[in-house]
């Protein structure tokens, strides 16, 4: 590969769109200081990915656009394309199959930077990445600016090492190594993210659990509600049903009383009509008159301005007569002036008539002498094509005899390299040992074939197994729900119960729990919390102490007196220890209950009998403030009954404890069988892991080697297949070898004849040389005569011509006095003829203002008439309008009548409307609930009224809310979160794998760097030391590595000039470095030679001894590498090629002179 061009426009000084062509292996750019020679390799290094202004010598990276200069305006973009020969596919991947690869970048005063591969907008990576290994690159050693031979040779071991490493083409492994640890970074975080994910799924999973038994209550208690619901909307259906029949009679009523109204409505508006038409014939007549009178009145207003019109038109007639007077005179005087000025330009004219023709004659004999001249030019000519037509047959003969023998020699250096290729490709298949390794292959595939059916039985044997530690595991795991799905209903149960009790102890009013707050007895233990009941006596009990069932216990109520005094809002209940001694008969309801609290006052004078009857038999003998009570809760005192059912608040609350102590038992019993269960199911899980971990290694040892034996058949098939390519192969190089030895033949055979006759042809033309000379002399006598009365014509031509011109501007002049003359002319006599009609007018004009001045007179008398007769029809008009207002009066009050009928009327039927769309809505809701009104109705209960089934509706609401918030989607989601927690886990297992592959691959990559690094260190290091003593002209330099880490380790370089024992590099002067450097850089090109190199003035420190070295160094490269340098130095340039000067002779704008040096030396010799 090899830089074939650079296109610039609008790059730095660059502005014009430039196209440096670079045709040979050594192209020297040269100029003077700051025209802009560096330019070029900056857009290089800059279409190649350089992003940092620094090194573009720059502070912006917009700094690389044109920025104007003394004569030109800044531009907006710029753009530089580079143009790659890849005609030997040096570069690979998809741009091997194209022979020219061209790479553009373009740059915005906006700071849109854009790169182009082909034509087609690419990425800044894809460019680097094309020139990964091949040592070119934005700051590669291919490209050596001004002062980096000195960067180089100074710079860290660190830096150096870069060079070591694009020499080696391990740049793109580096690449590679820091893309897979970004991967394996990546690869971490996303393990991470996923473990938190599972484990905050684990206890989601715990939670949708116990929430999706909650749902199973809810839906239960949802049914009855809408079951409920639907019946109560169902009566309100009813109801509404007879309210509509009751409006819709009402509605009648007032349909007949509103169209009453309507029907005086339509008398009047009869009558209305009638004057109406009355009202239009007299506006009618009234209209005629009025139009008639302002006829009369348009007719005088004309008289009026006819008399005042012809009153001005005399005045104008006057004026006019005196403008036409003064035209008549201006225009004689303008026809006297214009024939003098005729006749002054024709006295001239004759003048110059003899003048002219003087000129011409001398014009004529002039010429004629120059056709002469150019006739025997002409003869001359004659002979020259005549000498050139003998003398072209010989040059023609040699170049084409030249032609075709640097055309056969390249045939016949093709032939022997192909001859060359040809055997050795031959000797290499006869030594090829492929044979042997076919039947080794076939051995292997046999070998293969045999384990993999032993294996594929074991593996079948272990499914089996698998299968019924999976049925085992099962029947476990079941067990196991079931004894957890029962625990959570109890533990469920108890926390409902639990919340019960303690909202019932605790329902409160505001007041009251800020005052236990203020004096810490807010947790203070209840009344109730200190109760042992009898069982089957809890209702009785909870009938007897009702609300006092939350007292709150205290040790002592003087203590409280103080506090208790502050009480402001609410209802309180204290208790303390203090014992009360009062007589207790043996069946008082205090002996069904223990409690370290004194209950004597409140359970001793009730006596607790089996049932009603007993209580009633015991009623009469009931002392006052004694009371009995049933079992069930019937409370009976001397002279009344006391039953409660249905409450919510503190019945059952003895009962929810004593539940809530049976649910604590039954919970610990649940949850020791639970650990057994689990205990069972772990073992199974662990049985049937290791089951499953055995298959699953026996399945991968089955894909090893089911994937060897793949590799195996492959290799075995593509090796047979290679065996017959070879033989074919063999054959074919035969044929080809013989074929080629025949055209080598013919070619030299060919070469022989052409030299011959390019002998031949060389000969004739050397005897041509003396007559071509005394043609030459000839012409050249010939072009001076011509040209010395070529300038005879020419000064003739002229004064002739500025002769003809003077004549037609006197012309001119003639004609356009004589035009003016006539106009004046023109304009006299027109004049005088407006003259004369204007006299004639004020003759002809005579005064007919008496007669329009009677005809005014008349048009006055007849519009008094008219006054008259318009007065009388208004007065009939009024006439009527007055009575159609009294019409319109009686009218407007129907309508009020009629309006309030129709609201009445409105109002009834919206009514009946609304209470159709509230029956319509509930039927609706009905159908959207999936139930049939009729149905429903029919199945109403005869005592269903509205108000008891709200009430039943309330109360399955409180048991509803009393569930507390319910996920109705738990049961389902449960199932989602647990699909989604083993796909996590798969996840989890992949990304472990994924980890190992990467490490894997880093691995891999960190053994071929350093096997790379090191072969290429060792390589570069023996070229230094070649290369050294050839340009020192002795000495020697070497490479060694910072430490014994290949993959970090930096790289010294240590240099001894002749004669000189300097300890470190910087003791050297800046030629020596300079020379030191270029060493190195050819060292790694010869290693690893990068398709071109770019050197900005890398000579400048050297004397002319070392340029002479550094020159053949470049020279003898440039047969592998492409060089394009910048210099200031003669001899440098010397070796070039290519010349390519940059100039600048408009002020801040490069311009370029591109020389083929070859091709000047040629023409030079010539």
């Amino acid at each position: 590969m090899r830089l074939k061009s650079v296109k610039l426009a609008g790059f730095k000084s660059f502005v014009d769109p430039t196209t440096i062509p670079f045709p040979t292996n050594l192209s020297a750019i040269v100029g003077p200081n700051g025209c802009g020679k560096s330019n070029t390799i900056d857009a290089v290094r800059w279409v190649m990915g350089e992003s940092s202004a620094k090194h573009l010598r720059g502070e912006s990276k917009t700094d690389v656009i044109f920025n104007g200069s003394s004569s030109r305006k800044p531009v907006s973009q710029c753009s530089v394309e580079l143009v790659f020969d890849n005609s030997d596919h040096t570069l690979r991947g998809e741009f091997a199959a194209y022979n020219e690869v061209s790479i553009r970048r373009k740059v915005t005063r906006d700071g849109d930077s854009s790169y182009f591969l082909n034509g087609t907008k690419c990425r800044r990576k894809d460019v680097t990445d094309i020139f990964l290994g091949t040592g070119l690159g934005a700051r590669s050693y291919a490209i050596i600016e001004q002062g980096m031979i000195s960067r180089l040779i100074e710079s860290k071991p660190e830096e150096l090492r870069v060079y070591i490493e694009e020499a080696a083409g391990i740049s793109r492994y580096k690449e590679r190594r820091r893309e897979t640890e970004n991967r394996m970074r990546r690869t971490r975080e996303n393990l991470e993210r996923l473990t938190d994910l599972r484990e905050e799924l684990e206890r989601q999973l715990q939670h949708l659990q116990r929430q999706a038994q909650s749902a199973e209550k809810y839906k239960t208690l949802k049914a009855e509600e809408r079951q409920t619901r639907a019946q109560l909307s169902a009566l309100r259906w009813q109801r509404l049903h007879q309210d509509v029949s009751h409006q819709e009679l009402k509605i009648a009523e007032l349909e007949t009383q509103y169209e009453s109204f309507v029907a005086q409505q339509r008398h009047i508006d009869l009558e209305v009509e009638i004057l109406r038409e009355q009202h239009h014939d007299a506006t009618e007549a009234f209209n005629r008159v009025q139009e008639q009178f302002y006829q009369l009145g348009n007719e005088i207003a004309r008289f009026e301005q006819t008399l005042h019109h012809r009153q001005e038109q005399s005045v104008q007639l006057l004026q006019d007569i005196q403008e036409a007077e003064r035209q008549l005179h201006e225009a004689a005087g303008e026809a006297a002036t214009d024939t003098d000025k005729v006749e002054e330009k024709r006295e001239s004219l004759t003048f110059l008539e003899p003048e002219l023709e003087a000129a011409e004659e001398r014009t004529e004999q002039a010429t004629d002498r120059l056709v002469l001249l150019e006739e025997k030019q002409s003869a001359w000519q004659g002979k020259w094509d005549a000498f050139n037509l003998n003398a072209q047959g010989p040059k023609r003969q040699a170049e084409v005899a030249q032609s075709r023998i640097q055309h056969l020699e390249r045939v016949a250096e093709q032939l022997h390299r192909r001859q060359e290729s040809l055997h050795q490709e031959r000797q290499a298949i006869a030594d090829n040992p492929e044979a042997e390794n076919l039947a080794r292959l076939i051995e292997e595939s046999e070998r293969l074939e045999i384990k993999g059916e032993d294996g594929q039985i074991r593996f079948d044997d272990l499914s089996e197994r698998m299968l019924v530690q999976r049925e085992t595991l099962e029947t476990n795991r079941s067990a196991l729900t079931q004894a957890r799905h029962e625990l959570q209903q109890k533990n469920a149960r108890h926390s409902t119960v639990k919340a019960l009790i303690k909202a019932s102890l605790g329902d409160e009013a505001p007041g009251v729990q800020d005052w236990l707050a203020s004096h810490q007895l807010r947790e203070a233990k209840r009344l109730a919390q200190d109760l042992q009941v009898t069982p089957g006596w809890e209702t009785a009990v909870e009938t007897v102490l009702g609300e006092s069932l939350q007292a709150i216990c205290v040790e002592d109520l003087g203590a409280l007196l103080e506090p208790l005094a502050r009480f402001k809002d609410g209802t309180l209940t204290l208790i303390s220890a203090t014992s009360v001694s009062m007589p207790v008969s043996a069946d008082s309801l205090l002996s069904k209950v223990r409690c370290d609290r004194s209950l004597r006052s409140w359970l001793a004078p009730v006596r607790a009998v089996v049932s009603l009857e007993a209580a009633l038999a015991l009623q009469p003998t009931l002392q006052p403030g004694e009371s009995c009570i049933t079992q069930d809760g019937i409370w009976v005192g001397p002279n009344w009954l006391r039953l409660s059912r249905g409450e919510a608040n503190q019945h059952g609350l003895l009962s929810l404890q004593q539940e809530a102590e049976q649910l604590v038992e039954l919970i610990d019993e649940l949850e020791a069988s639970e650990d057994d269960l689990a205990v069972n199911l772990d073992v199974a899980q662990m049985q049937l892991k290791a089951v499953e971990e055995d298959r699953d290694q026996l399945q991968i040892e089955n894909q090893q080697l089911n994937r060897a034996l793949a590799d195996i058949r492959a290799e075995l098939g593509g090796k047979r297949v290679q065996a017959e390519e070879l033989q074919a192969r063999r054959l074919r190089l035969d044929q080809d070898i013989g074929e080629v030895e025949h055209q080598i033949a013919e070619e030299r055979e060919a070469l022989t004849l052409n030299r011959e006759e390019l002998q031949q042809a060389l000969d004739s033309m050397e005897d041509d040389v003396d007559e071509r000379d005394a043609l030459v002399g000839e012409r050249e006598e010939y072009r001076i005569d011509i040209d010395e009365q070529r300038d005879v014509v020419r000064l003739s031509r002229d004064q002739q011509h500025q002769m003809q011109l003077k004549r037609q501007q006197l012309q001119a002049e003639v004609d356009a006095f004589q035009i003016a003359f006539e106009r004046a002319q023109a304009a006299k006599a027109r004049a005088a003829e407006r003259l004369a009609k204007l006299n004639e007018q004020v003759t002809l004009r005579d005064d007919p203002q008496d007669d329009v001045q009677m005809e005014l007179e008349d048009r006055l008398e007849r519009r008094l008439e008219l006054e008259e007769q318009l007065a009388e029809k208004r007065a009939i008009v009024d006439h009527t309008d007055s009575r159609m207002r009294d019409l319109e009066q009686q009218r407007h009050g129907l309508d009020q009548q009629a309006a309030t009928s129709r609201s009445a009327l409105e109002a009834s039927r919206m009514a009946a409307q609304a209470s159709m769309t509230r029956r319509s809505t509930l039927q609706e809701q009905l159908a959207e609930q999936q139930f049939d009104l009729a149905t429903v109705v029919e199945n109403l209960p005869e005592e269903a009224n509205e108000a008891d089934w709200e009430a039943s509706l309330e109360r399955t609401a409180t048991k509803i809310q009393r569930l507390g918030p319910i996920n109705l989607a738990a049961i389902e989601e449960y199932q989602t979160q647990g699909e989604r927690k083993r796909y996590l886990d798969e996840q989890d297992l992949d990304l472990q794998k994924a980890l190992e592959v990467l490490d894997n691959a880093i691995r891999k990559i960190d053994k071929e760097t350093r096997t790379r690094f090191k072969e290429t260190f060792d390589r570069v290091n023996s070229g230094l030391q070649e290369l050294f003593p050839k340009v020192f002209g002795g000495g020697h330099a070497y490479l060694e590595l910072t430490s014994e880490d290949l993959l970090d380790t930096g790289v010294a370089i240590m240099a001894r000039p002749p004669g000189k024992k300097n300890s470190t590099i910087h003791l050297l002067s800046g030629g020596e470095k300079a020379l030191t450097a270029i060493a190195l850089v050819f060292s790694i090109f010869r290693l690893n030679p990068a398709p071109f190199c770019m050197l900005d003035e890398v000579d400048a420190p050297l004397d002319d001894a070392n340029v002479d070295r550094y020159a053949k160094l470049v020279e003898a490269m440039s047969e592998h590498v492409q060089f394009i340098y910048i210099t200031h130095n003669k001899a440098a340039m010397e070796m070039a090629h290519q010349l390519m000067g940059v100039t600048m002779n408009e002020p801040g704008v490069s311009r370029l002179v591109t020389v083929n040096v070859e091709e000047a030396a040629q023409m030079a010799a010539m």
